[in-house]
């Protein structure tokens, strides 16, 4: 295992992700563990069955990747991530109702023509 600090990998992010693919880096803060750097190449832990579905899940229920494009890295369709994810307490549609009535009223308004 490689250590770098919280200088070093600012300083020279490349180098840390390059020395990543071979050994996990750990990330120093003050001589302190703050966070560990691991590969994930396509020959690594995202080939192992179900990594990339349950990943995936977390960084779109995390808000980090919208729901396509979550899909889309899991390796499945869009249906069925969105089941993947409904099975999971996961939930697609955000927002308050109001929120959501509001833009049910503004796609129905656009489909009809309504709005440009």
């Amino acid at each position: 295992m490689k250590a770098v600090n919280v200088r070093q990998l600012k300083n020279n992010p490349s180098a840390a992700l390059r020395a990543a693919r071979d050994h996990p880096v750990m990330v120093l803060n003050r001589d302190r563990p703050e966070a560990l750097l691991v590969h994930l190449g396509e020959d690594s832990m995202l080939a192992e069955p179900g990594i990339r579905q349950a990943l995936a899940a977390a960084l779109y229920r995390d808000q980090c990747l919208s729901l396509g494009r979550a899909a889309h890295f899991s390796g499945i369709p869009l249906a069925e991530f969105i089941r993947h994810v409904s099975r999971l307490g996961i939930p697609v549609v955000r927002g308050e109702a109001a929120g959501v009535e509001e833009d049910v009223e503004v796609l129905t308004a656009w489909r009809s023509g309504a709005l440009p």
